[in-house]
């Protein structure tokens, strides 16, 4: 984090990073615009207002599909999930309908994140999360994703933030998360998340993603990452992928 701006934005330093698996959307050919929600975490999802149904819209103008999102990740846990959701869509939406994505305003308006998340593929990000840099020999890495099952909300956290710019930083695998230590008083099992998740075998770094709950390790192999996933406490949310 470097600055709050005077626009109810924030300057920062970030990567973006996706993983082969999460939630999935799928479009078909429809009369009328709709969406159904179905998964794991699909429970206290509403249709209407949904960011899916929003990009839908802003695609559509007038043209129907039918939208089906299987909610696989936990809301409101620091992974960009409906944004990711909100940009799968647009993708999708526009190879049905073989017309153009909305222009860059247009799907920031959507939500910050939305942007790097319609490219989805791991990058440094700078600005307001607008100014991209690729992240070069990531794909491939072994990720766990571990979250406590608590919901957290991010404007509480970033409200949070000292407001402290901290510098720069020169490599991101030397990265820190500045929204941490407001995320870790709100709920102290990130804290204990990220230190169980630091101390697994092969674990090469370990951090909060975003506003949290959700922690994350990369690690050196798979049979690595399989290991630690098996060894998650089972009242955690736990996902193992890999770095797309």
């Amino acid at each position: 984090m470097r600055r709050r701006r005077d626009d109810g934005y924030h300057d920062l330093e970030t990567v973006f990073a996706f993983c082969a698996h999460g939630d999935r959307v799928e479009v078909t050919t429809a009369n009328a615009m709709s969406l159904t929600i179905d998964g794991p975490f699909a429970a206290g999802l509403e249709v209407e207002g949904n960011l899916v149904l929003r990009a839908a819209d802003l695609m559509g103008q007038g043209r129907g599909a039918a939208i089906r999102l299987t909610k696989n990740l936990p809301i409101a846990s620091g992974i960009g999930g409906g944004s990711a959701d909100a940009a799968a869509a647009l993708r999708l939406l526009s190879q049905l309908w073989d017309i153009p994505l909305p222009p860059l305003p247009d799907q920031r308006a959507l939500g910050a994140d939305v942007p790097a998340c319609v490219v989805s593929q791991t990058m440094r990000a700078e600005g307001v999360g607008d100014t991209f840099t690729a992240v070069v020999q990531v794909a491939g890495t072994p990720i766990l994703l571990v979250n406590p099952r608590i919901p957290l909300s991010t404007a509480q956290v970033f409200a949070g933030w000292d407001g402290q710019d901290r510098g720069a930083l020169a490599e991101w695998q030397a990265g820190r998360n500045d929204l941490e230590s407001t995320a870790r008083a709100l709920i102290p099992e990130i804290a204990t998340i990220i230190d169980w998740l630091a101390g697994q075998p092969g674990a090469t770094m370990a951090r909060m993603s975003g506003s949290g709950a959700t922690c994350f390790a990369l690690f050196d192999s798979i049979a690595a990452r399989d290991a630690a996933h098996a060894a998650v406490l089972p009242r955690y949310w736990a996902m193992a992928s890999t770095l797309r």
